[in-house]
């Protein structure tokens, strides 16, 4: 297996257009998030970013001084626009990335209402209420980038996880309807959909020797992928070098759905 973990490594390309620009991203004390907040950081953009894990948050603004961390939980709409507003009456607001998610393995059977809805709050609503919220601001100056966060577990209809793939599903069609409606603005609307990707809690949970070499055998490429892949789609879709990409799909899953 061919080891192209890249890692904390953000050199080789510069995306001017980055630089003092402010990026929200959502769920970014941790994992794919966590990974985002130091990309953007090496870009010298202006992080802020948002996560319900005060303590994870706090340690990665210590590792990356110049970021604004807030603690907030997605999940409570008010507080989720009282952060962004916050942020947005310091540093008007050019980039979200709607990462924040749960991806919890659940039967089918056992699922109440109660939790059902959870999922869908935790998955969906704030990705749709943080874009209404930023969208004001991007109107007004004519310019931003709304980055959705997608997965390709809907696709392969994973089961267990009908929550959360249902969520992911839907998401899909907000991307493409937030896109046309926004559009006229100059606001840019796309939609990351990560593959098998590693992070710590990924690891901690479910993996195993033979789950990675399932994941290696299904992919067209013959590695494992980390959060870095995700992060350097985000910079390029955040860039004005995709000023002419809008309503799609980037897929990051080293060929998983091609299966």
């Amino acid at each position: 297996m061919t080891d192209a973990s890249t890692t904390g490594t953000y050199d080789s390309v510069r995306y001017a257009s980055l630089a003092g620009r402010c990026v929200v991203i959502t769920g970014g004390a941790s994992g794919i998030g966590a990974e985002m907040v130091r990309a953007f950081a090496r870009q010298d953009a202006r992080v802020a970013f948002l996560d319900i894990d005060h303590d994870a948050g706090a340690a990665l603004m210590a590792e990356v001084p110049d970021s604004r961390f807030i603690t907030c939980d997605v999940t409570d709409i008010a507080a989720l626009r009282t952060a962004l507003t916050r942020i947005e009456d310091k540093h008007p607001i050019e980039v979200l990335v709607n990462n924040a998610a749960r991806d919890q393995r659940q039967p089918m059977a056992e699922i109440e209402p109660q939790q059902w809805r959870h999922m869908l709050s935790v998955n969906l609503d704030h990705q749709f209420f943080a874009s209404q919220e930023v969208a004001r601001g991007m109107a007004l100056r004519g310019r931003g980038s709304i980055v959705m966060m997608g997965s390709v577990s809907w696709m392969r209809g994973r089961p267990g996880m009908v929550g959360y793939t249902t969520a992911k599903a839907a998401i899909h069609g907000l991307t493409r309807t937030m896109a046309r409606e926004l559009g006229p603005a100059n606001i840019r609307v796309n939609c990351i959909v990560p593959g098998a990707i590693r992070t710590e809690r990924q690891d901690r949970l479910w993996h195993s020797a033979a789950a990675n070499q399932r994941f290696i055998d299904d992919q067209a490429l013959k590695f494992r992928l980390d959060a870095s892949h995700v992060a350097r789609m985000a910079l390029f879709l955040a860039s004005d070098e995709a000023s002419g990409c809008t309503g799609a799909n980037f897929m990051v899953d080293a060929g998983l759905t091609q299966n």
